[in-house]
């Protein structure tokens, strides 16, 4: 979605003006420590637990402390955050504007067949904690 983004903005350009301020760079800093917030301890848990992060393979382990107390997906929440702070700090209305299709792709073919997946290894455990946990935030 970056890219088709660009390739928008260059086929059709969007005003960039805002994205020169100092605000829009506050902004994309920010939600590029939010996403690094998520998405580090995410990645170091599941490196601890020696679990995989390839998602064709099978996971040995439910994840449901730290990070995966606040959220099922920190990975997918941190890698958004990280999209929004360098479509900021890029400076493209088309970014922002292609995002709840990128968000709708993850949910719909990423996240959906993960749960499926979670919910027949795991069982009762992982239905107890998407109970408890919300998708996103």
């Amino acid at each position: 979605m970056f890219f088709v983004a660009v390739l928008l903005q260059r086929v059709s350009p969007i005003g960039v003006a805002f994205f020169r301020s100092v605000m829009a760079v506050v902004v994309g800093l920010i939600m590029l420590l939010v996403g690094v917030f998520f998405l580090f301890p995410a990645i170091r848990q599941f490196f601890t637990s020696k679990n995989t992060l390839i998602t064709i393979k099978s996971a040995n382990s439910l994840q449901t402390t730290g990070i995966y107390s606040v959220s099922r997906n920190p990975m997918y929440v941190g890698l958004l955050f990280l999209y929004l702070g360098i479509s900021f700090l890029v400076g493209n209305w088309w970014n922002l504007m292609l995002l709840p299709a990128l968000i709708l792709v993850v949910q719909t073919y990423v996240i959906k067949r993960e749960e499926r997946y979670l919910s027949r290894t795991f069982g009762q455990p992982y239905l107890d904690y998407k109970e408890r946990v919300r998708r996103w935030l």
